[in-house]
């Protein structure tokens, strides 16, 4: 770029400005603006695609190409360096243009001469709404002040593409193509429960009426007093009564502390120096975040996008002089629909009145997800053009169990939706009248229920639905949501409040299990090809003792002499469950060197997660005190299925003859020699796989809060003895699942599933 490069960029964005204050059609104005960029670059060509239907760039306007090709030269997304760029939204610098793989020739459009290359994606909420291009004759490579100059043209382009109505904007136009037609799309369920409501849009960010300023020390100035204004609301919201005693927390101020982040705030700074205002440099700063953020491989990297992405909202709405954290007014029955969520938008809401959410994006390790599964508030994510294809006041159904939204449904489904709701409520009310019953079956086996968590919030379930104790505890989430790893007195002030809420109920802490899906932000992802089976779990802990130690520390000094329990996850060989247990044995020593009170009693058992280690059962069970199936990850890697791939994720039932034929032959081991055996996967929540389990042996289920009513009502109107005849016969079969003869059995001898 020729001369200084902040001065030219504002120079640039003046002419711009003064090109979209002035009357006219858009069209016309964008061939004066790429005029503009072209004599400001000193580039012999600048053109400018245009996101049409069926994902076609289609050249609008143009400065040196011939005129003649505007509106006739298209290329798919994909497509030569144009759709290239369309595809992976980034910037693309050539000297040589036509020397790149992607290059595709138009002759149409005379651009023989032009050798280098300068294209950068125009993106607007997210989506590619276009490309800017500038070309010129010689041989020569691009600054990376004038890649930053244009991308911050391309911002203020996008909104002249989107308010001139240029694109032709899909989100506009329902996913089957037709009128306002009842639609059912699937999506990924990321937390359980069925929601009946009408659709309330997410709030929206007005319009940015004003993209560049005439005096940046003026908008720096309105930045940091509308950033002040953010934290101080943020700080009023974690003093919360209501917040402060939460387990989510650590979740907010991990949040909190996203809202300090020195990088983001000065790169918003840089874009106000650099003639932008305020508010279009937060959200130019946004679109870089998002562009970095989608070519990070880490998941829950990834996922912190929605985080900033709900930041920069609010801070646009101080900038604008609005208040983000004031509680919209929802109808009674409302069914939240947004792109993204960030943590903190859910607790913006009246949540008496929230009945599910639908999104566009978002995984289970997103923060709010996990603070909607810790209110029971049904959410579906990854919903495709959910925002677009919904309106407000539309009827909307959240099917949270099997990951379903249905739209503007038909009477008839509405009704069975409503009734099944309803029926849920009726059998919630059977299931209280349960509570204080023991999990007998009509031949009199005694079935431990435990609760699985990972929440203080989930604790007061244990009473709600008077579990037998705790199966389960996760205690990978303090590690999750926050920016750095919890030290010792942290771990054991969360411990110890668990074990104290349980009040004399027994609590089995897990320790730490993370890596696959469930990385750590202050920890680097080597980038593992195949995460499930690598680096993970208890590989990481002791790879790095020093973790282990402190996480086992803690857990000492919280029982307090009371009773502890402890289970390593992931054991593969009984070699490991040994190192585990010796660092353990440390701990022990070092509380007994400094006089603190040891555990009254302590039990060491492990997850059977990797089939390898029932190969060692009898070496296992004489050092394990207890078993913990986990049957989300056996089944993964017994029968070799990747449960994130969906091609594969339902080929294989839990309820067939080789993963029954596995467990019968643990429990058989177990029972041999007395050592409690248990299961805590998803497997166990289902009515009819834990009828199976328990006709199989199985006397001790750990289960989520909400399905303890459900289970105890099965085990309560069976018999032991008879399924575990009817499952063992079956077994001998070559069927590929018992599901259905299994239900049709429970069916016919009365057994609630």
């Amino acid at each position: 770029m020729p001369g200084d490069a902040a001065v030219v960029s504002r120079r640039l964005l003046g002419r711009i400005r003064e090109v979209m204050a002035k009357p006219g059609l858009p069209e016309d104005r964008l061939n004066v603006i790429v005029r503009c960029i072209a004599e400001e670059l000193q580039a012999a060509v600048c053109s400018c695609y245009v996101m049409r239907a069926g994902e076609v760039l289609e050249l609008f306007a143009t400065e040196g190409l011939r005129k003649s090709a505007v509106h006739q030269t298209r290329l798919r997304v994909g497509e030569g360096l144009v759709g290239f760029i369309a595809a992976h939204p980034r910037a693309l610098a050539l000297s040589d243009a036509w020397s790149h793989p992607n290059f595709a020739y138009r002759p149409e459009t005379g651009e023989e001469p032009y050798r280098s290359f300068l294209g950068v994606p125009i993106v607007r909420t997210a989506r590619v709404a276009g490309v800017l291009v500038v070309q010129t004759t010689e041989t020569r490579g691009f600054a990376p002040e004038e890649i930053e100059a244009l991308e911050t043209v391309a911002m203020v382009l996008a909104e002249l593409l989107t308010a001139g109505n240029l694109i032709d904007r899909r989100e506009q136009i329902p996913v089957d193509g037709t009128a306002l037609v009842p639609l059912r799309i699937n999506g990924l369920k990321l937390s359980p429960g069925l929601g009946v409501g009408t659709a309330f849009l997410h709030r929206k960010v007005p319009f940015v009426k004003q993209l560049v300023s005439e005096d940046p020390e003026k908008e720096a100035q309105r930045f940091d007093e509308a950033l002040e204004r953010m934290h101080t609301a943020l700080d009023e919201m974690l003093a919360a009564e209501e917040i402060g005693k939460s387990e989510y927390r650590d979740i907010l101020e991990a949040y909190r502390m996203f809202a300090a982040d020195r990088g983001w705030i000065e790169r918003i700074r840089a874009h106000i120096s650099g003639g932008l205002s305020a508010e279009a440099a937060v959200q130019r700063a946004q679109e870089e975040n998002r562009a970095r953020m989608q070519a990070v491989v880490d998941p829950y990297i990834r996922e912190r996008l929605h985080d900033l992405e709900d930041l920069t909202d609010r801070l646009m709405l101080h900038l604008m002089g609005k208040d983000p954290m004031e509680r919209k007014t929802l109808p009674p029955h409302a069914i939240l629909i947004a792109r993204t969520f960030g943590p903190a938008d859910l607790l913006d809401y009246d949540l008496s009145r929230v009945r599910g959410v639908v999104l566009e994006e978002g995984s289970p390790s997103m923060h709010v997800a996990i603070i909607a599964r810790a209110l029971n508030i049904p959410m579906v994510a990854r919903v495709p053009e959910v925002v677009g294809t919904i309106g407000a006041g539309d009827p909307v159904i959240v099917d949270g169990d099997n990951g379903s939204v249905f739209i503007r449904p038909s009477e008839d489904v509405a009704d069975t939706f409503v009734a099944t709701v309803r029926m849920r409520l009726e059998k919630q009310k059977v299931y209280a009248t349960l509570r204080d019953l023991p999990a007998r079956t009509r031949d009199g086996a005694l079935v431990s229920l435990l609760m699985n968590a990972g929440l203080l919030a989930d604790l007061p379930m244990l009473d709600e639905v008077n579990a037998d104790g705790i199966g389960l505890y996760r205690t990978e989430l303090p590690f999750m949501v926050r920016a750095d790893s919890p030290d010792v007195d942290t771990q054991t002030t969360l411990y110890r409040s668990v074990i104290d809420q349980a009040a004399g109920r027994p609590v089995c802490f897990r320790t730490l299990d993370v890596g696959g899906d469930k990385m750590l932000p202050y920890w680097q992802n080597i980038g593992e090809e195949n995460p499930a089976m690598g680096w993970r779990s208890i590989r990481i802990t002791l790879d790095h003792p020093a973790i282990m130690r402190h996480q086992l520390r803690a857990l000492i000094r919280a029982s307090e002499g009371r009773p502890l329990s402890v289970m390593f996850p992931m054991i593969a060989e009984v070699a490991e469950f040994d190192a585990a247990r010796r660092i353990l044995d440390l701990e022990l020593a070092r509380a007994r060197r400094r006089g603190e009170p040891l555990p009254r009693e302590l039990v060491v058992g492990c997850m059977l997660e990797v089939p390898s280690l029932a190969f060692q059962l009898p070496q296992l069970l004489r050092c394990a005190d207890f078993i913990s199936v986990g049957s989300n990850d056996l089944a993964q890697f017994l029968f070799a299925r990747d449960r994130s791939n969906q091609r594969i994720a339902e080929r294989y039932d839990l309820l067939s003859p080789p993963f029954l034929g596995f467990l019968e032959g643990l429990v058989e081991a177990c029972d041999a020699v007395g050592k409690p055996v248990s299961v805590c996967g998803e497997m166990a929540a289902s009515p009819v796989d834990a009828m199976a389990l328990v006709g199989l042996g199985f006397r001790r289920l750990s289960v989520n809060g909400p399905a303890i009513g459900p289970i105890k009502a099965m085990i309560l109107s069976m018999s032991a003895e008879d399924t575990g005849r009817v499952v063992r016969k079956a077994m001998r079969t070559s069927a590929h699942s018992l599901r259905n003869s299994l239900a049709g059995y429970a069916l016919d001898h009365g057994i609630q599933i």
